[in-house]
């Protein structure tokens, strides 16, 4: 079990086609649905600010403050069970708020990601279900990452996903890198840094826990390492933590029911190494 780390290597993924030239990170995003109104106020939401879960749209999620169970499913879980066009769906979100002032935990925002990757693969004129293995995994060596779809065969890594501890790290170490793999700049220059800074509509809302690029920061102190640490997360407790100041990337992968009792062994782990290993040059 994976869970929303995918929603990183969602962003991953649009940082190779950043790094291919198909996107810039601040272009106004080039949703097909947004573009049928000239005033659509949607058209002003960025990549940049999707990639911050900070694109304003209106969805009911479990982790909003004001969420009230009582009305129903909530559409945070639908993108998962709703046998629909995902990716259609989260189009035709309403504008709740101007992009880039209010973060939010929605998984409208990684599921936009993955039409993002669709259209940009598609618009290159290469294999949208190659894509991943060819222009990601395969030069960094995973070769067992599975990626689920929808029923209309989009990918849904914003928690369908499976990956070995093994490749998640070397999916961490390739930001550790700064997006480079033996000699071969995979991911643009900078692009580590702004996954792991902190998201200025997060900060303005005193939570200082999200980045860019669908990454967690620990800018809470929500792991006993430095706030200089950035991380995936999975709902069952499985993290890929990323730590700069250390030169290290940490796994931590469990099933979902073992959550709290992992997470408190991972913050012992992490206590050891960061007394056993010195800070790097």
């Amino acid at each position: 079990e994976s869970w929303s780390m995918g929603k990183s290597l969602t962003g991953s993924l649009i940082g190779v086609l950043i790094q291919r030239g198909v996107y810039d990170l601040w272009q106004p995003a080039p949703i097909p649905e947004w573009q049928e109104r000239a005033d659509d106020p949607r058209q002003q939401i960025r990549i940049g600010d999707i990639m911050r879960m900070s694109s304003g749209l209106r969805i009911r999620a479990p982790q909003d403050p004001d969420f009230d169970p009582t009305l129903g499913y909530p559409d945070h879980l639908y993108l998962y069970t709703g046998t629909v066009d995902s990716y259609h769906w989260a189009a035709t979100r309403p504008q709740q708020w101007p992009p880039n002032t209010v973060g939010r935990y929605r998984n409208t925002d990684p599921v936009l990601g993955n039409y993002l990757v669709r259209l940009g693969v598609e618009s290159l004129g290469e294999d949208y279900h190659a894509f991943p293995q060819r222009a990601l995994f395969d030069k960094i060596g995973i070769r067992d990452m599975i990626m689920e779809t929808d029923p209309y065969g989009n990918f849904l890594t914003q928690g369908y996903e499976f990956g070995a501890a093994r490749d998640w790290a070397r999916l961490g170490n390739l930001y550790l890198q700064d997006g480079v793999w033996n000699g071969e700049r995979i991911l643009p220059e900078g692009y580590a840094e702004y996954a792991g800074t902190l998201a200025p509509a997060w900060v303005a809302d005193r939570r200082l826990q999200y980045g860019g690029a669908f990454f967690w920061v620990n800018g809470n102190g929500s792991f006993p390492v430095p706030e200089t640490a950035y991380y995936m997360a999975g709902a069952g407790g499985q993290n890929t933590i990323i730590i700069p100041t250390h030169d290290l990337v940490v796994v931590r992968l469990g099933k979902y029911k073992g959550a709290r009792v992992g997470g408190d062994a991972l913050d012992r782990a992490l206590e050891l190494l960061m007394e056993a290993v010195p800070p790097s040059a």
